[in-house]
């Protein structure tokens, strides 16, 4: 860890650097926990410590120097993402000490937060990590994402990749709260599968590591599907394509499988089915979508409070484990949300 101790009134700063672009898998090496002096709150700024840090797949394509739909992290500065905190410090209207906010200066501890950019958020109605996974960005993605894009109707048969993620979990509950005729997931490991299945109610779900995926949807979905989440790419969607009835359509959220190669994906490579059945494949991001967040938060957090949706996180406590939780993250050694627990 690379540190320079200096100190002001408003204290030190640890905050993670992306030191080096990663080629193919990143490694410990590409980043470095580095600190710096805190410096004094300008009008409309505010003062948190960090209490919960979210990492997330997005940020994969974030170290990568290309043009995207969001800037890649600069080299030797502070990486952001979602984080939950307490406020301890304010030169802002509307907010004081010991509020509780969001915001989107994560990988740290101490983030100095336009107001603007922080919202408050209620500790007493759920779990403050909570406000990184199911009520936040992946809550978010897998309602607007499976209810919007993918226009789900009542009877639909629906498949999920990555199902056991943050995002994956919530959009088979979703479907079968809206009326789904099927739903099943896949997931890279015999518990997981299991949780799908127990926990989350999914009609059906299977170990893509098991056997070729085409064939193991074909067993879960024997009468096809008309809607596909995708978080995967790659093999999943290429079986995707091939069991979707005409005019199916599939959400692309995410292609976890190709994140870290080097080289251009061998499938999908039936793409021309597309013409053929009509489909419709679209690809979605969060933030084209925060018309649905009001929406969002009723029904979802009707449904939590309510106990007909479950959520699970796997936390690492530490700022110094982030990047720790990153990587385990894209090896997908989390069930549910990944959380950095400050």
């Amino acid at each position: 860890m690379e540190v320079t101790p200096v100190t002001t009134d408003n204290g030190i700063a640890r905050s993670w650097h992306l030191v080096a672009r990663p080629q193919g898998w990143p490694t410990p090496s590409d980043f470095a926990l580095r600190e710096s002096a805190v410096p004094a709150l300008a009008p409309g700024q505010i003062l948190v410590r960090n209490l919960y840090l979210s990492v997330d797949p997005y940020m994969r394509g974030r170290m990568n120097d290309v043009k995207s739909y969001v800037p890649p992290f600069q080299l030797d500065q502070p990486m952001d993402g979602g984080a939950v905190g307490r406020v301890v410090a304010s030169e802002a209207p509307g907010f004081a000490e010991g509020d509780t906010v969001v915001h989107s200066l994560g990988w740290r501890d101490l983030a100095v937060v336009g107001a603007d950019q922080a919202v408050k958020v209620d500790p007493e109605a759920a779990p403050l990590s909570a406000y990184l996974g199911v009520l936040g960005m992946p809550g978010l993605t897998a309602y607007a994402g499976l209810l919007k894009v993918g226009a789900l109707r009542e009877g639909d048969a629906v498949f999920v990749s990555g199902a056991a993620g943050a995002v994956g979990s919530l959009v088979g509950q979703i479907a079968r709260l809206r009326g789904a005729s099927r739903v099943v997931g896949s997931a890279g490991s015999p518990e997981k599968v299991r949780r799908l299945v127990e926990e989350y109610g999914f009609d059906a779900a299977f170990n893509y590591k098991d056997g070729p995926v085409g064939k193991q949807l074909a067993e879960a979905a024997p009468d096809g599907i008309d809607v596909y989440f995708d978080n995967v790419g790659g093999e999943h969607l290429e079986a995707a394509i091939s069991w979707l009835h005409v005019h199916g359509r599939a959400v692309i959220c995410g292609m976890i499988a190709q994140y870290n190669e080097t080289e251009p994906p061998a499938a999908p490579r039936n793409l021309a089915m597309v013409i053929g059945k009509r489909l419709r494949l679209e690809g979605m991001l969060v933030r084209d979508h925060q018309d649905m967040q009001e929406q969002f938060l009723v029904e979802v957090g009707g449904w939590l409070r309510e106990g007909r949706i479950r959520f699970d996180e796997t936390v690492v406590d530490g700022l110094d484990h982030a990047v720790d939780a990153f990587l385990g993250l894209m090896r997908g050694e989390n069930t549910g949300k990944m959380i950095v627990r400050l």
